[in-house]
């Protein structure tokens, strides 16, 4: 009762904009979430735990590359475009549009071709059951990466339906079918049978987004000049681009340990756990992508008690609905495991200790989107790093000897360290407090003013 009513009246002070937009974005990350599940139930049940895992592993890379080959010009679209139409340096916004995207292609492609090189050089480096799935998740990568590059453009704008409808629900519901298309047709039930339905629902996705995305901006950003500044957009945006990726590096460093010291059905089993603990996740996700250009706009207009204001109830509404969230995946967890089939249900431990580290971790607030927003993202970039280093050392120590749980502990164990370094950082640089017990002092002391 006491979360709801917190949550009721924090979501009731926040602006109707990014209230709408957060409960917009987790409306359709929860219903992609659902989509997701049931193709991953499907491909687990079909390919079994062995294939599985393999899929999983690949995808993992896939998805952890494809967020970061943007180089940062992603999130440095939600930085820089704001700021540039507020100004009225509308040349400025539209040269950094063009210089994203040929950006993002060209890294995207490249280190594809060079992953496919490095195969037909040494065949060995992979065995047989991971060299067709591996071929396939390299032309799925520069997809992905203009896919993401996409969603931080419609998300500097406010279009956050636009900006995470293609990617998280349209890819997932066209994956859905083309699987259960495939199966029904008779393809054999392996990885790359999974992996080219991916391939497919990645490229109609990232076509419709991006026809879309066009329309629209050229009625805010009419045809006309471009100027560039590619030195500083990247002098700026290569930090946020190490964040990215120490960022989806340590939400996946789990599953990567686990593919080099376990079994494919040990990572199989994993995985399904955190496709169960990841609808928690959808939480600060919303959050992120409802606000982040908001800090930046607000730090551009000089309003410090708007930023605070925002930064002070965001934080406290993220919590509780983590909290609300975690809640309810802990008592749906058992029954949703158990449909991946016979022995997934042993993932209801490595279950409940991700769901206590995302909880324990969201009362720290949104330090991470300040520190990028604001200009820590060097900062940030460090602090994450040395939390995914933390991962890892925890990982080699504690899965050798305990297995799924040790990934698990040590995964919870580094992202609350980081949530409480980041709201240190945030402080420190830009003398705002994220925690939620900071708000809850400060809206006390209002309230005895």
């Amino acid at each position: 009762m006491a979360v709801s009513a917190v949550a009721g009246a924090t979501w009731l002070r926040l602006s109707t904009g990014a209230a709408g937009a957060a409960l917009s974005v987790f409306a359709i990350r929860v219903s992609a979430a659902g989509l997701a599940y049931g193709a991953q139930v499907i491909a687990a049940r079909l390919m079994g735990w062995e294939g599985y895992g393999i899929y999983a592993s690949l995808w993992v890379w896939a998805a952890m590359l494809g967020h970061t080959l943007t180089l940062g010009l992603s999130q440095g679209a939600c930085r820089f475009l704001p700021v540039d139409q507020a100004r009225g340096d509308i040349d400025h916004a539209r040269g950094y549009l063009l210089a994203g995207a040929l950006i993002a292609l060209a890294t995207s492609v490249g280190v594809a071709l060079l992953g496919l090189g490095a195969l037909g050089l040494a065949p060995g480096l992979l065995t047989d059951s991971y060299r067709t799935p591996f071929l396939l998740a390299a032309c799925l990568l520069p997809l992905l990466t203009f896919q993401d590059y996409l969603e931080g453009v419609a998300r500097s704008q406010n279009w956050v339906v636009l900006a995470i409808l293609p990617t998280y629900l349209l890819r997932q519901l066209v994956m859905v079918s083309a699987l259960t298309t495939a199966m029904l047709a008779g393809a054999p039930p392996r990885a790359e049978v999974a992996m080219a339905c991916m391939l497919l629902a990645a490229a109609l996705s990232t076509a419709l987004q991006a026809l879309v995305l066009s329309a629209r901006l050229r009625r805010v950003l009419p045809a006309g000049p471009r100027r560039f500044r590619a030195r500083h957009w990247l002098r700026t945006c290569l930090p946020i681009a190490l964040v990215d990726l120490a960022t989806t590096a340590f939400g996946f460093v789990d599953v990567l340990l686990l593919g080099l010291l376990m079994p494919p059905a040990a990572v199989g089993l994993y995985f399904a756990a955190t496709r169960v603990q990841q609808f928690m996740a959808f939480v600060p996700f919303a959050a992120t992508a409802a606000t982040a250009q908001r800090f930046s706009a607000a730090h551009a207009r000089h309003d410090r008690d708007g930023l605070a204001r925002l930064v002070r109830l965001q934080g406290r509404a993220t919590a509780a609905a983590t909290l609300a969230a975690g809640l309810a995946v802990l008592a749906a967890g058992p029954p949703l495991l158990a449909l991946f089939g016979d022995g997934f249900a042993a993932g209801v431990p490595v279950l409940a200790v991700l769901v206590l580290g995302g909880v324990a971790a969201s009362v720290f607030g949104p330090g991470e989107d300040l520190l990028t927003m604001l200009g820590g993202e060097r900062l940030c970039a460090a602090i994450t790093l040395a939390a995914l280093l933390l991962a890892v050392l925890f990982g080699l120590c504690l899965i050798p000897a305990f297995g799924l749980l040790g990934a698990a502990a040590s995964m919870a164990a580094a992202t609350v360290l980081r949530a409480a370094a980041l709201a240190w950082a945030a402080r420190a640089m830009h003398g705002l407090a994220t925690p939620v017990w900071s708000g809850v002092r400060a809206v006390r002391a209002d309230a005895a003013r």
